[in-house]
């Protein structure tokens, strides 16, 4: 009797420090895995509240537990990355914790108000919106890769800062490649055939989507502004892939861009190739391979350069991918390292830092691929030799890479707080329960009156418009708050959209605030 009372009370106190929704889970949620699982997001469910995180609770164990979600292929052997939503070995250890322990909710009032998230566009109505007619996919026997060229209809030259995919049928859209072909004159193939790189040499890679990835921003605040110029008269030329099995099925993707005022100054160009490349490797059947390639293919590199992202690329056998840099000196800068490539998940990685590249370097990429019957993606059985090809059946190797010309001090600057899009107008939002003034507000700050009166528990997060929490609101029992316009490491927040988000005595509520210049 004195052992079950034993094994009853360790019981309950292992349910007593449990950790809770409200208290310490949600926030994991809304940092690493909510930018894609919410209503309207890239995943096929949201995880923003409770219920619905209980309802999944058998398949986030899985797939936290086997290291599958949040998706963040790169690992620590990387360079430092923006929107890195690795988990953190405690983090990990907390939402298994509290899936093992019957997910409790917690106290609701206690639980931090969500990130607000856009429906549909996440960065809001653009500079130009190109999107290709309703297309019904041809993938039958073989994957589907569709080029559109799809006119702009300007007449005067502009410079995009950041550019923001938004597939029409995000079940069917595998990938986007988004090029400006600045001539107007690059020719798309016939539908439902394979769709190639543009030949055209004034044809440049902007960006992209992947499912997962996030809208490309370049930095556009002092001292760094990137972007890519875009012609009187050029066109958009879009590279769409749609997998086997979605024949049949419609899209409209669509694109919108952002450009500079026309008045900016001292924005930087920057170029996107697949400067890494090898096209002449060969798959043995029952083999895993090695392939690599290099950049320069002879020699070393003529000037000093700054990368802005990259963008590795394989098939289904792709088993391994990494890059790196060997400076003069023969010290090594690893860029990127994928162990466990996953043709599912893809994207343009941005640096967090700009990555220099002295002079006399050379760019190296290495990987592998599994073509054995072992390999549970691999699309024949028996295994056949595979070459280099655009279809997903057959194989690349390649890797691309956005980057510019170096300038002192390129390196330093931290581009988290450089890549916000700044909004010049205002969009009334209509949540009742919070009032902001004034809005759109400076680097005065912003007045908060709410409906209901704050409690010291309750709690007022701010947040940007790509899901960020950027500041936790101190205050005291009152219905009136300030927030100066700082960041919790006491830095002025960028120009842009933002959100005030609150739990008020339980009750979630919301209203987007733009700071200006």
């Amino acid at each position: 009797m004195k052992f079950i009372s034993i094994l009853l009370f360790v019981f309950s106190l292992s349910f007593s420090f449990a950790q809770t929704w409200s208290g310490e889970v949600a926030e994991i949620f809304y940092e690493k895995c909510t930018k894609c699982h919410h209503q309207g997001g890239g995943a096929p469910f949201s995880l923003v509240d409770y219920n619905e995180a209980n309802t999944m609770a058998t398949s986030i164990y899985d797939a936290v537990y086997q290291g599958q979600m949040p998706p963040w292929p790169p690992n620590e052997e990387s360079a430092e990355f923006l929107h890195d939503r690795t988990l953190e070995a405690s983090e990990k250890t907390t939402i298994l914790n509290w899936l093992t322990t019957g997910t409790p909710e917690g106290d609701a009032s206690q639980t931090p108000p969500p990130p607000v998230y856009n429906q549909g566009s996440i960065l809001g109505d653009g500079d130009l919106e190109v999107q290709i007619p309703t297309y019904a996919s041809k993938a039958i026997a073989e994957d589907d890769y569709v080029c559109f060229s799809l006119p702009t209809n300007l007449t005067e030259n502009r410079i995009i800062k950041a550019v923001e995919v938004i597939p029409g049928n995000p079940e069917i859209v595998h990938h986007v490649l988004v090029y400006v072909d600045q001539n107007g004159s690059e020719v798309t193939d016939t539908i439902g055939g394979d769709c190639a790189s543009p030949s055209d040499l004034n044809t440049k890679l902007v960006g992209g989507f992947t499912p997962g990835a996030t809208p490309i921003i370049f930095p556009s605040q002092d001292p760094i502004k990137l972007g890519v110029s875009v012609n009187a008269g050029a066109k958009i030329y879009l590279n769409m892939h749609y997998p086997i099995g979605s024949y049949g099925l419609q899209d409209s993707t669509k694109v919108i861009f952002h450009f500079y005022p026309q008045s900016e100054s001292n924005v930087r160009e920057v170029s996107s190739d697949p400067l890494l490349i090898n096209y002449s490797f060969y798959l043995p059947p029952e083999q895993v391979t090695s392939v690599e390639a290099q950049y320069p293919s002879s020699g070393t590199t003529s000037m000093n350069y700054s990368l802005f992202s990259i963008f590795p690329h394989m098939h289904l056998l792709g088993k391994e991918i990494g890059t790196y840099a060997v400076k003069p000196g023969q010290d090594t800068v690893p860029l990127i390292h994928i162990p466990h490539w996953d043709f599912d998940w893809q994207d343009f990685y941005k640096f967090r830092y700009l990555q220099k590249i002295p002079v006399g370097s050379k760019l190296k990429a290495y990987g592998t691929f599994d073509n054995t019957s072992s390999n549970i993606h691999n699309p024949f059985s028996p295994p056949q030799a595979i070459f280099f090809g655009l279809n997903t059946t057959d194989e690349m190797f390649v890797t691309y890479l956005q980057y510019l010309p170096y300038v002192t001090g390129d390196e330093n600057y931290d581009l988290t707080d450089l890549t916000v899009m700044s909004i010049e107008e205002y969009i009334q939002s209509d949540n009742a329960e919070i009032t902001v003034y004034p809005n759109p507000f400076s680097q005065d700050g912003i007045q908060m009156s709410f409906t209901n009166e704050l409690h010291l528990q309750d709690q007022v997060y701010i947040y940007d418009n790509l899901g960020n929490r950027v500041s936790v609101i101190k205050h005291m029992t009152e219905k009136e708050i300030y927030w100066n316009g700082q960041n919790d490491n006491g830095q002025s927040v960028k120009p842009g959209v933002y959100y005030v988000s609150a739990n008020i005595q339980g009750v979630l509520s919301h209203q987007k605030i733009i700071k200006i210049k």
